[in-house]
């Protein structure tokens, strides 16, 4: 028998990087960026109001008194300037002012400064007058301004190379006028269901028949490791079709997952047609839920295929456990394993000797304390783990260790965050 790590090692071997692809970036978010951006405009673009108030001359307001104070701060003693307002500039405006000595203009937030004002009084700080202004204190030279190139100038670089695109760097490329940028994309994965017995879920299942779990749930938890995902749903017919199926996929995918393709009624027919392709290795690996499964490299791509039982809750553990972190790594995400913590189990959960388990379960925070705590859901008090019931319940899992065949309440565990706003 394999173990977790044995598995997991085979598996991220076939990690590969998708050839780069330039994608508005508006669809690029979360994906790693394959060129390094330089900025080739400054940004501010001008120089510009940091706040609502009028722009001045330092020096016009007694500038050397006004360090560093904040608007909201009350007046202790007040020192008062009375300038003449000359005009009014809004946020957007091409029209150039020119400020001249012992006057003030009234600009709104992100407004180009006028020609030889220096600093921008804001309204709290003044009698709000329209015809003319009364400055209650004084401001410095430069404050309450955005200077041109003040977050970047020209050459500097916006983003780069290898990093995982956040919504501020999706920000940073449009405030530099990139429209599209050059990424590595979403691995693309194909999700398959074999078996006899199967029936899409548009239809009533007959006695002897099962509604298609597997390549929905799958095709959800591909989407949310973040690949690209094509759900096939039912493949039946003949081997001959079964190849074709498989054949037009491993066109289309970097990553295609047969769920019912080991231990199903189906699964003699998919290996008969997978060893015409490539070398499929079908083994053991101690882990429960989940423990029959399959993987090897397929036709002259070597794309990677896997072979999952069919009980959807074995599938959804395998994949979780193996093919994620296959997907993260062809992200180029730097961290391919969900975050973990300590936490303390609230009830009985039982396990296999000899096999890793992975139980379903719910965490959660005491309100005291903020400690972790969790209940396990399949294989609590002797529920058998691969029970579909209470899985929508589930927002992590409890690693337990091969050794450990009971968790009893209070016993501090290592859980896995499935759901991360939890």
């Amino acid at each position: 028998m394999r173990s977790v790590e044995e598995q997991l090692a085979l598996i991220t071997q076939a990690a590969m990087t998708p050839e780069p692809v330039r994608i508005a970036i508006a669809e690029a978010l979360g994906l790693m960026c394959a060129e390094e951006v330089q900025a080739t405009r400054p940004l501010p673009g001008f120089d510009q109001a940091a706040i609502d108030g009028y722009a001045v001359r330092a020096v016009d307001v007694g500038g050397e008194r006004g360090l560093g104070r904040d608007p909201r701060q009350p007046v202790d003693k007040p020192s008062e300037v009375s300038l003449p307002v000359v005009g009014e500039v809004a946020a957007g405006s091409g029209r150039p002012l020119r400020l001249q000595p012992k006057q003030a203009v009234r600009v709104h937030t992100g407004a180009p400064l006028p020609t030889l004002s220096d600093a921008v009084i804001p309204l709290a700080w003044t009698d709000r007058g329209r015809k003319r202004m009364t400055a209650l204190r004084p401001v410095r030279s430069g404050e309450f301004v955005r200077k041109q190139g003040d977050d970047i100038r020209p050459g500097d670089v916006a983003v780069s190379e290898g990093a995982i695109l956040s919504p501020a760097h999706i920000g940073l490329l449009a405030a530099v006028g990139r429209a599209k940028v050059l990424v590595y994309p979403r691995p693309r994965m194909s999700i398959i269901s074999v078996g006899h017995e199967l029936v899409d879920i548009d239809r009533d299942p007959s006695l002897g028949q099962i509604l298609d779990v597997n390549s929905y749930s799958l095709a959800a938890a591909g989407r949310d490791a973040g690949a690209d995902v094509h759900r096939v749903g039912i493949a039946a017919g003949e081997p001959r079709r079964l190849r074709e199926i498989i054949e037009s996929q491993m066109l289309r995918s970097e990553i295609i997952v047969i769920a019912g393709a080991v231990g199903g009624s189906g699964s003699d027919s998919i290996r008969e047609v997978l060893n015409e392709l490539g070398e499929i290795d079908t083994t053991r690996v101690a882990m429960h839920p989940g423990s029959v499964q399959g993987f090897g490299l397929l036709g002259d791509s070597q794309t990677p295929v896997f072979l999952l039982p069919a009980n959807p809750v074995s599938a959804l553990v395998i994949f979780e456990v193996l093919i994620r972190p296959l997907v993260r790594l062809s992200l180029g995400k730097r961290s391919a394993q969900r975050r973990t913590v300590r936490a303390r189990a609230l009830n009985h959960v039982g396990s296999k000797m000899g096999r890793r388990g992975y139980i379903r379960a719910r965490l959660m925070r005491d309100a005291q304390t903020q400690d972790y705590l969790v209940e396990g859901l399949g294989g609590a008090n002797g529920a058998p783990a691969h029970l579909l019931a209470g899985l929508s319940d589930a927002n992590a899992m409890i690693k337990i260790p091969a050794n450990v065949t009971e968790i009893r309440p209070g016993d501090v565990v290592e859980v896995l965050f499935l759901n991360q706003q939890s």
